[in-house]
């Protein structure tokens, strides 16, 4: 088994030894553009990214689009276009619009809530709010803009996807594991060989694909911190011992961990330990791709350089999420 994965991700340029480590251009190049744009993707594919990443979430319609959450407001204005339109909760749902509705909303920068219930940026110093006309595109229109920028420059940039909430998905009736893949294989990218990686935080979604679905397409379990109350009975603890990492192995390639569980930060002197989840994974044969690297907001005490290094020199990781592709790639590429 374990050779059968090297040689998989060898075909996909994962390296298990970090020979090569990739540079995954979180929801694009998201430090300089809003988040999942059109405009992003293309910045971070200019600026060498190996990997672009796309969270995938489902319309009312049931067409896959491009969006880091299952609701609308944080980086569109739906609460200005559709006052009406939220659940009892106030939030706006992807799911409660059809495409139509959402190609008329103006995406931008995340944004925050704050307690007068005002809205501001969740990073200040990012594109401005107020500027650009951007919107929330299908995933299908951002491969076909990734397969076309790799035409014309003659690059292998490929595509990372995120499964979004599938299990809340079906139970509002919605199968977002089936629409992903038929998309997938409407363009083309269904075998080991193509440049596509899958990626969930809910194990069972994971299981699915691979015994059910019978995908062939790698897959990365990403580990979230069981406070966050990520979809489906997951238990992200239990998956970081020996052995969850163990039983991870038996149906993805991979684990996707918050930087937090690899590294201990000393914030005085900006040193990093590893805590050793890294290493397990790696005698396991998964590759390991963290997230993510902001360089406007890096744990205290420690800079751009000393986090790249700790990732790559001493954990080792296999690639990393970054919302700076540029600086990512030029580490790398010293």
């Amino acid at each position: 088994m374990y050779r059968f994965i090297c040689a998989l991700l060898a075909l996909l340029g994962i390296s298990v030894a970090s020979a090569n480590p990739l540079v995954i251009a979180h929801r694009g190049a998201s430090g300089y553009l809003p988040e999942h744009t059109l405009e992003a993707k293309a910045m971070a594919h200019a600026m060498g990214a190996d990997f672009l990443e796309q969270d995938v979430v489902l319309t009312a319609d049931g067409i896959p689009i491009v969006l880091h959450d299952i609701h609308l407001d944080p980086t569109t204005d739906v609460e200005e276009r559709f006052p009406d339109r939220a659940r009892e909760d106030g939030r706006y749902y992807a799911l409660d619009f059809s495409l139509a509705e959402i190609r008329s909303l103006r995406a931008h920068e995340r944004t925050v809530k704050r307690d007068t219930g005002e809205r501001e940026a969740a990073y200040p110093g990012r594109f401005p709010l107020d500027t650009g006309h951007f919107t929330v595109p299908t995933l299908k229109e951002e491969i076909d803009l990734i397969t076309g920028l790799n035409r014309s420059t003659g690059r292998h940039t490929g595509l990372y996807i995120e499964l979004k909430a599938p299990q809340w998905h079906t139970q509002q009736g919605y199968d977002a594991a089936k629409a992903v893949l038929a998309v997938l294989e409407q363009t083309g990218y269904t075998d080991q060989s193509d440049r596509v990686i899958l990626q969930c935080f809910d194990a069972a979604t994971l299981r699915r694909l691979r015994h059910e679905l019978n995908t062939p397409l790698p897959l990365i379990q990403l580990i979230a911190d069981n406070s966050w109350g990520e979809d489906g009975d997951n238990d992200y603890d239990a998956m970081r011992t020996a052995a969850g990492i163990a039983d991870i192995a038996t149906y993805a390639d991979g684990i996707g961990p918050w930087i937090p569980q690899l590294l201990t930060i000393d914030g005085a002197s900006g040193a990093a330990f590893s805590t050793g989840l890294a290493e397990l994974a790696h005698e396991a044969g998964l590759v390991v791709h963290p997230y993510t690297l902001r360089a406007d907001d890096l744990p205290d005490g420690i800079t751009v350089e000393q986090l790249h290094t700790a990732l790559f020199e001493l954990v080792k990781a296999d690639g990393l999420f970054t919302d700076f592709p540029d600086l990512t790639r030029a580490f790398l590429d010293r």
